[in-house]
């Protein structure tokens, strides 16, 4: 084999990459030494803004295959026929930690997904848990800020995030998923993903259908004790990562099985509570899992940066069929992720191979901008309408309409019956084994227990009892005896 040619980025060949320009055999550089300038400028531009959440992450390539006839509820053209395959990115990643973080901590895992298909890119963003801890964006900066590190000391902490959770009583429910067994999965494999969100999809005769995604693992779900997350971690920081990996690599492929809950959009109105409030999940008795078809992961990405790092998600790529609901947390995130990735990446980032559509032509008038790459023929004009054949609209809107009506104003969502914050959490709770509940508790205990206030600590603990008497007894009495030692 030849030996390849090591080159500039300008293509010239280098000479010598071993010894910087200097003004004879000991004295300073020169500032001509083109080489050596654009190595260091280069190295010192490599990094890109982490994001803010989901900063650390890993991923993989697969497809969607569908197995089931789901035409009556949607006419997404991905979902049109069984055995049709669809390729797909996947990133799953921690929420509160930096890019240096450790995988296995106690923290909810993002589940982004990325549908290649041939009426563009469908990006499904979603969790490892099928609830969130508020249910309004405008109180998202605030959450983050108290679950990140303080601005003071550096560091994350407990008088923080309790306190948060304290004035939050929507978050007990999704408390007593992260403070459960399944808050530090044992790798992204054994792990189950969902849409967390509702979402509704149209079907080809025009009717309306709210639905919620589960991704349910083939793998069996496991998960880690908070001693064994402790030792995993010193062991090997890349925990997740390195499983996920190796998996592949050996062709043992991770694959999930999708199944959706689907609601008339008629009968949303009188459910019992609010089915677009993301701190509450749909009983499986009132809507069963409906399967759909399985996610299978096959490829590891060649560049952990270009594909990983740069891949960006919106849940506002939605495809004909499928579109959003009246979700508030949802509706903030249509477009918060996308604004978040032209923060990070530049207004181009949908041009970046693992962002760019795969199966379906793209063809806008959106032009320039840093990193541009598309520009289109010479006769191609950059406005709309045009007289030269530009690309137009289909009049055909994605999913079907949704009535309002009332007056403008930060209205509370409108309650529904059975609405409260704190019985499907108790729910939660009671399904537990007994092994399960003394888990839960020591872990909420360990927490809750360092919190310096006990003003705080008494609000957090009435939200426990509200959610089930014992739940909340026996939190109480743990916390106590850790602060009596």
């Amino acid at each position: 084999m030849s030996q390849r040619v090591l080159t500039t980025e300008s293509g010239a060949p280098v000479a010598d990459n071993q010894n910087s320009a200097t003004a004879g055999a000991g004295g300073p550089l020169l500032i001509q030494d083109q080489h050596l300038l654009e190595k260091l400028a280069r190295f010192n531009r490599e990094r890109i803004p982490e994001r803010v959440v989901h900063a650390r992450g890993s991923g993989a390539y697969g497809y969607f295959e569908v197995t089931d006839d789901v035409t009556g509820f949607t006419r997404a053209d991905f979902l049109s026929e069984v055995g049709r395959r669809t390729e797909t990115f996947v990133r799953f990643s921690t929420v509160a930690d930096s890019l240096g973080g450790a995988d296995a901590v106690r923290d909810p895992r993002g589940f982004a997904l990325k549908f290649y298909t041939n009426e563009g890119n469908y990006d499904l963003v979603g969790n490892n848990t099928p609830v969130f801890f508020i249910k309004d964006p405008l109180k998202f900066p605030d959450f983050i800020h108290s679950q990140k590190r303080d601005p003071f000391t550096g560091r994350q902490e407990p008088d923080n995030v309790w306190d948060f959770w304290a004035h939050s009583p929507e978050s007990t429910h999704q408390i007593t998923w992260l403070m459960g067994d399944r808050g530090i999965p044992a790798s992204y494999r054994h792990m189950n993903g969902f849409g967390s969100h509702t979402y509704r999809w149209t079907n080809a005769q025009g009717e309306a259908f709210f639905v919620k995604y589960h991704f349910r693992t083939n793998q069996g779900v496991r998960s880690l004790s908070a001693e064994q997350g402790a030792e995993q971690v010193g062991k090997d920081a890349n925990s997740h990562q390195t499983d996920l990996l190796q998996a592949i690599e050996r062709g043992v492929n991770p694959s999930w099985t999708l199944h959706v809950q689907v609601m008339p959009a008629a009968e949303a109105a009188d459910y019992r509570f609010n089915p677009f409030d993301v701190t509450k999940v749909w009983p499986h008795a009132d809507y069963p899992l409906q399967r759909v078809g399985r996610l299978v992961l096959d490829r590891n990405p060649d560049n952990v940066f270009a594909e990983v790092e740069q891949a960006a998600f919106s849940p506002n790529n939605f495809v004909p069929g499928i579109g959003p609901s009246p979700d508030k947390m949802l509706q903030g995130r249509l477009f918060a992720y996308a604004d978040a990735q032209r923060h990070r990446l530049g207004v181009n980032h949908t041009q970046l191979p693992v962002n760019a559509p795969r199966a379906a032509t793209v063809d806008h008038y959106g032009r320039d901008g840093l990193h541009a790459t598309r520009y289109g023929s010479r006769q191609d004009k950059n406005y709309e309408p045009n007289s030269y054949a530009g690309p137009a609209q289909t009049g055909q809107a994605l999913a079907a309409p949704l009535a309002v009506d009332g007056w403008t104003g930060t209205h509370e969502a409108p309650a529904h019956t059975k609405d409260d914050d704190f019985f499907q959490a108790g729910e939660l709770y009671r399904l537990m084994s007994a092994d399960e509940k003394d888990r839960l508790v020591a872990n909420i205990a360990g927490g809750l227990s360092q919190v310096t206030r006990d003003d705080v600590i008494e609000k957090n603990l009435a939200h426990f009892h509200a959610a089930d008497a014992d739940y909340g007894r026996r939190v109480e009495e743990a916390v106590r005896a850790l602060r009596e030692d």
